[in-house]
C-alpha cells in the first residue's frame, strides 16, 4: 500500500515545471502525492500550522517553522541575478523608501526579509499578493512595492522603474547566490519517506527538462502569464543547478540569511541541530 502526502506549492511557473511529473506521473511505488496549490504568502501561512506534509514556501518562513520542517536538497529556487526589485512608477517625484510605506509580497516572504536587511529594519511595509503590486503602484496608491516571479520580466514595459535589486545588492553584501524559495518536509515523517520522496522530486526534475512538452499546458494554466516566452523566461531563471541539488555553495548561502535574519531579530534562533534533511 502507497503512503499518501499531502504537498503544497505555488502556480508559479518553476514550481508546476519541478512538480508535475510527481503529481501526474507514478514515479513511486511508496508514495503518492495529493497536490494543493496557493500564493506563496498562503504556503507560508499554513507552514506555520504544519498543514502538510511536504511544502514549498519562501526561506524567510522556513527559518520560523525548522522546528517541524527540514529543508531536501532537490527542489529550492536560489541563484544569481534573479532576486526581489523594489520598484516605483517612472518619472514620480517620490521620498526616500524609508519614508513611504512600502507593498510587499508577503511578510513572511524572502523579498520581504531581504527589504529589511537592506534596510536595516528601516522601512514600513504593507502586505498584498504578488501579482497586485504592480497595479497598485500604476494607481499610484503606494510610491514603491517589491515584486517577484514573472513581473520582473514586465515591469518596465509598464512605466515603472527599479530603484534596488535586492538580489544583486544581497550577491555584492555576500558574494553568494540568493536562497527564495525553500521545498521543505515533515520531519515527523519516516526516514524512508522523506529519503523516498526527495530522490523522486529529483527525477521529476530530470523528466521536466527531458519532456518538457509535457509540462507545457499544466505550467500555463496555472501561471499569472500567457505568454509562453515570459514563462520559459521563469522556468530558466529559477529553476537551475541548485534546484537539482543544494550542494555546499547553496547550503552556505541558505545558512549565511539565516544567520543575518537572527542577527537583526528577524528570525528566532533555533537549537535544531540540521535544518537540512538527512534521511
Amino acid at each position: 500500500m502507497q503512503k499518501e502526502l499531502s504537498l503544497a506549492y505555488s502556480p508559479c511557473p518553476n514550481d508546476t515545471f519541478l512538480f508535475y511529473h510527481l503529481v501526474h506521473e507514478s514515479l513511486s511505488e511508496t508514495l503518492r502525492v495529493q497536490e494543493e496549490l496557493y500564493d506563496v504568502e498562503q504556503l507560508n501561512q499554513f507552514a506555520g500550522e504544519a498543514r502538510f506534509d511536504v511544502t514549498k514556501l519562501s526561506f524567510a518562513a522556513f527559518f520560523h517553522v525548522m522546528q517541524n520542517y527540514a529543508l531536501l536538497d532537490s527542489g529550492s529556487a536560489l541563484g544569481r541575478n534573479c532576486g526581489p526589485i523594489l520598484i516605483r512608477k517612472k518619472g514620480k517625484v517620490v521620498k526616500s523608501p524609508t519614508e513611504e510605506k512600502i507593498l510587499v509580497p508577503g511578510l513572511q516572504t524572502t523579498a520581504n526579509l531581504l527589504l529589511n536587511l537592506h534596510f536595516d529594519k528601516k522601512c514600513s511595509v504593507v502586505a498584498t499578493r504578488y501579482d497586485k503590486v504592480i497595479p497598485a503602484l500604476l494607481r499610484e496608491e503606494y510610491s514603491y512595492g517589491v515584486i517577484i516571479h514573472e513581473e520582473r520580466f514586465t515591469f518596465a514595459a509598464q512605466g515603472l522603474e527599479m530603484v534596488v535589486d535586492l538580489g544583486e545588492w544581497w550577491e555584492t553584501e555576500t558574494g553568494k547566490p540568493i536562497p527564495l524559495g525553500a521545498i521543505a518536509i515533515q520531519r515527523s515523517l519516516a526516514e524512508t519517506y522523506q529519503q523516498e520522496f526527495g530522490k523522486k522530486l529529483r527525477q521529476s526534475l530530470e523528466l521536466a527538462y527531458a519532456h518538457p512538452e509535457k509540462t507545457k499546458n499544466y505550467i500555463k494554466e496555472n501561471s499569472q502569464s500567457i505568454e509562453e516566452e515570459v514563462i520559459q523566461k521563469h522556468i530558466d531563471l529559477y529553476v537551475n543547478d541548485f534546484t537539482r541539488e543544494l550542494g555546499e555553495e547553496g547550503k552556505e548561502a541558505v545558512l549565511t540569511l539565516y544567520e543575518k535574519a537572527t542577527a537583526l531579530g528577524l528570525a528566532p534562533t533555533t537549537d535544531v541541530k540540521n535544518i537540512f534533511a538527512g534521511y
